[in-house]
């Protein structure tokens, strides 16, 4: 497989383009109060989109984190969920599981995971993949730094199942 084109500069005619690729930055059109960007493309159906997670709605899910949903089937994924969950000092979720596989990345702070009763430690950047109905939960290192977390599930199908329950919910369900 080759290496993905990459885009060149904007025109001053206000397109960028490479190879089969174009997008019409003149078609672009705001969305959900300017929360995001949609970007009509000349091949596919879809619209890209740029999503701006400060200005997305949030979710509060109790015990000091927050979640802010970002990619969904409402803007037409097909395929996978994501987005961001802020932890405040010595926050912690709630141990669940998946009816998917979930990967989670540290993009501020540290983090303990618990992954199936072990504990381990994360820096920044760090990554999991977290297998379907394994149960798992995360925590902040840190009593005096938020820590965020971006989570993206292999599925727009995704639930979330709590330890010790047989209640699955939807995660696309738990928006703000």
């Amino acid at each position: 497989m080759g290496r993905p084109s990459q885009l060149s500069k904007h025109s001053a005619g206000g397109s960028i383009a490479s190879g089969t690729v174009a997008f019409n930055r003149q078609s672009t059109k705001e969305d959900k109060g300017n929360t995001m960007t949609r970007i009509s493309t000349t091949v596919s159906s879809l619209d890209a989109v740029i999503l701006r997670p400060s200005e997305l709605p949030v979710k509060d899910r109790g015990n000091g984190a927050r979640t802010v949903s970002m990619v969904d089937s409402e803007i037409g994924s097909t395929d996978f969920l994501n987005g961001i969950t802020t932890f405040a000092p010595g926050a912690e979720i709630a141990h669940h599981s998946h009816n998917v596989v979930e990967s989670v990345c540290v993009i501020e702070g540290t983090a303990w995971v618990d992954i199936d009763g072990t504990e381990y430690f994360m820096n920044t950047y760090d990554t999991t993949f977290v297998p379907a109905n394994v149960v798992h939960r995360f925590r902040n290192a840190s009593t005096d730094a938020e820590m965020k977390i971006l989570w993206t599930y292999a599925s727009i199908d995704a639930t979330r199942t709590m330890a010790g329950s047989a209640d699955a919910h939807r995660i696309d369900s738990e928006k703000a």
